[in-house]
């Protein structure tokens, strides 16, 4: 994920200040209830630039609903648990478990949760599929290593850059088969009349989607839009997909809804969704212009050749384990973008070698 927030004439408005004072102590926010009948549950993410995920809590006619868990741990569990108490719930009373996307900050605790409340749980069906084809957290590790040599990543970074089996290893909070409900583009996942719908918006995974809350006024975003940074956005292991190109669609998308506030799964609420997207919009366009002209200057280089030439919130040599692998990820999906633009082309040998097609 790298840095984003800065224009001028861009600025959008923070509105969970308690939030942002928490982030910038480097403390855990406090509960808060955000609207009648919602609130901000944070559960802490351990080890982890990131910190912290919010989860939200709502009362509905349908029961209780939660939307993301956190990350599979103890500490993690405990906080969710308790942060849950402070609302006057209890998780044994969690009727519904709505997952944003399938990645192990948000779906980490959704087995435990259901075993502890009953509670069924519900996913996008394209991100469902996507924990099928890998099986295992194992079975990932193995795919993403193949991966890794492909872009270029020499033999002596690997093992750092890959997260070990014991970060999440097979244990039942990572179930690979653990959903109930599969979701779409505009379900009611709390059934007819509820005022929740899901918005598929595709891009940091195949099915990452957010909720309106219409009754609320307000969109949960999870990690698609975040109010500092921009979600990671890398292709699966397992395909080629422009994950970038649907990532901006999709923001093109929400950059359409003039809610009242935005409620993300990291760091803080804010207002001014239409001033945030086109940031990230912004961004993006920058980073596709930084790589042709790194291209342009040395053809022929690896994504991971690529990915050292470009800017990013420290220096590269800083840069190190799963966020460099994060940055690899992240420039193969602008370059695979520009691919699909048909300004780069790449060879056909074992390893990436990128050229653009000025140039030549």
């Amino acid at each position: 994920m790298t840095d984003t927030t800065t224009s001028a004439t861009d600025t959008f408005t923070v509105t969970g200040t308690v939030q942002k004072q928490a982030w910038a102590d480097r403390v855990l926010p406090p509960v808060e209830q955000v609207r009648p009948g919602l609130w901000s549950v944070p559960t802490p993410f351990p080890d982890n630039p990131l910190r912290y995920v919010l989860a939200y809590l709502i009362e509905t006619n349908a029961g209780l609903a939660l939307i993301d868990t956190g990350w599979h741990s103890d500490q993690a569990w405990n906080g969710l648990v308790e942060g849950i108490r402070q609302t006057g719930h209890e998780l044994a009373d969690i009727d519904a478990v709505l997952i944003t996307h399938f990645h192990g900050d948000h779906f980490g605790l959704a087995s435990r949760v259901r075993e502890a409340s009953g509670a069924r749980v519900a996913m996008h069906t394209l991100d469902a599929k996507a924990i099928q084809e890998f099986g295992s957290i194992r079975s990932f590790l193995s795919q993403d290593r193949e991966w890794l040599l492909r872009r270029g990543v020499p033999d002596d970074q690997l093992a750092e850059m890959l997260l070990p089996p014991s970060d999440g290893g097979d244990e039942p909070g990572w179930d690979f088969g653990s959903v109930d409900v599969l979701l779409e583009d505009g379900d009611l996942p709390l059934g007819p009349g509820s005022p929740l719908r899901v918005l598929w918006t595709p891009g940091h995974t195949p099915g990452h989607i957010c909720f309106v809350h219409t009754d609320h006024d307000v969109l949960l975003t999870g990690d698609h839009v975040l109010p500092r940074i921009s979600p990671n956005i890398s292709p699966s292991p397992l395909s080629d997909a422009d994950t970038l190109g649907e990532f901006l669609g999709s923001l093109e998308r929400v950059g359409k809804l003039d809610v009242a506030e935005v409620l993300p799964a990291h760091e803080y609420r804010f207002a001014g969704l239409p001033a945030r997207v086109r940031q990230l919009l912004r961004h993006h366009e920058l980073r596709l212009a930084e790589i042709l002209d790194a291209l342009a200057a040395a053809d022929g280089l690896s994504t991971a050749q690529v990915a050292e030439q470009l800017t990013w919130s420290r220096p590269w040599e800083q840069n190190r384990g799963f966020i460099r692998r994060s940055a690899v990820g992240e420039t193969y999906a602008h370059l695979l973008h520009l691919e699909r633009r048909g300004a780069l082309t790449r060879g056909t040998g074992t390893t990436d070698s990128w050229r653009s097609v000025a140039t030549r």
